[in-house]
């Protein structure tokens, strides 16, 4: 059962969005980034793969459609690499580096002007086949995330905005995933992944980053708060928490939620927030009805981050549905991001880009964008500060 937009913050939102398509033709240009913008965000963003990662998975390497939607400055700011960065691809062997996955995407952030989130340093998935072979002790495996850490952070310093430095180190539960780092090191190796990190690229914004801490009372938003304040008390620098926000449309956070899990975490000493992979999924057969579930679940992440000041943005984890990993991983469910497999558009596209318009309009922002984030501090609609 799908959980009902029951606060004022959603039922609002929702029904203003309605609103306006309802009175007015569906936009048809690219507009995300540049009415994200206008709404106060700093980016509206997507991640994507490098071509040679499309042909192993038995994709197409070349889609100009694809390419058009993603280099377009008015749909996207930001972009992520969603695989090329990671231990897997960027060390394949010991002390053997190999960027040239992480260097595409990377490049083409620099080359279309996007922010570039970096992503991921430490996850325990995606490793290289000899991390999970060889039997560690404290000294080996600290030297040897030492060593990933500094290989990698300090090949593109001064390229990433962000950094995940540590990625998904919980479990359902709230407690510690136990994977290798954690098994040998304890919560130790986050610190010294965040701590190296700040070292090597003081200038990044660090973020720990996992899934299913977008709602106030999750045991998961407990435990990425713990990391929080473990780190902050032990003085090390850690900048932002990334919500990965892989939704479902059935069941799906309010606008409200998002705002009070978003000021949850300000409120213990970050500087920001992000919606870092963001998908909804929708059980198959796709309907109207689930198309409009869907476009409230987004909506209400567009909503409730341009509410809160330190919400800097919001990165899809891609944004063409035969990219998305959802089909491979739950199936019979997919058609979880914005553009269908005929590139023609979801009608959350549309009910986010109207959202960001009516809150651009209401904070007199309606014809000029926005040129300085700081602006986001000062909001006509009831802005919640941390």
């Amino acid at each position: 059962m799908r959980w009902p937009s029951s606060t004022p913050l959603a039922t609002t939102a929702w029904a203003t969005t309605l609103l306006l398509l309802s009175l007015s033709p569906l936009p048809t240009t690219a507009q995300l980034h540049h009415y994200a913008r206008k709404a106060g965000l700093l980016y509206y963003g997507a991640a994507t793969d490098s071509p040679g990662q499309r042909e192993r998975a038995n994709l197409q390497s070349t889609y100009p459609q694809y390419d058009a939607i993603l280099s377009d400055p008015l749909e996207f700011g930001q972009t992520t690499p969603t695989n090329g960065m990671k231990w897997l691809f960027t060390e394949p062997l010991p002390n053997v580096f190999n960027f040239t996955e992480g260097d595409i995407v990377a490049d083409l952030a620099a080359s279309q002007q996007k922010l570039l989130r970096c992503h991921a340093l430490v996850w325990h998935n995606q490793l290289a086949p000899w991390v999970e072979s060889t039997v560690w002790t404290p000294p080996t495996l600290r030297a040897a995330i030492t060593r990933h850490i500094t290989a990698v952070a300090t090949h593109y310093k001064g390229r990433c905005r962000a950094w995940d430095v540590v990625n998904e180190a919980l479990d359902e539960d709230g407690s510690y995933r136990p994977s290798l780092f954690y098994t040998v090191l304890g919560e130790d190796y986050i610190k010294l992944a965040f701590n190296l990190t700040a070292q090597i690229d003081p200038a990044a914004k660090l973020y720990y980053n996992d899934y299913g801490i977008e709602r106030p009372a999750s045991v998961k938003t407990a435990g990425a708060k713990r990391i929080v304040k473990m780190l902050k008390d032990a003085g090390i620098k850690i900048d932002g928490v990334g919500m990965q926000a892989h939704l479902h449309a059935d069941v799906h956070p309010t606008a409200q939620d998002h705002v009070d899990t978003m000021q949850s975490y300000l409120a213990l000493g970050v500087d920001e927030v992000a919606f870092t992979e963001l998908d909804v999924r929708i059980t198959e057969p796709v309907n109207e009805t689930k198309l409009e579930w869907q476009a409230e679940a987004y909506t209400n992440v567009a909503t409730a981050c341009a509410r809160v000041k330190g919400c800097v943005g919001i990165t899809l984890w891609d944004f063409y549905d035969p990219f998305s990993w959802i089909p491979v991983t739950f199936p019979g469910e997919g058609a979880g991001l914005l553009w269908f497999d005929d590139f023609k558009k979801h009608p959350a596209h549309d009910a986010v880009v109207e959202t960001f318009k009516a809150i651009a309009a209401a904070n007199g922002n309606g014809t000029t964008p926005c040129k300085n984030k700081r602006k986001r501090t000062v909001r006509k609609i009831g802005a919640v500060s941390p």
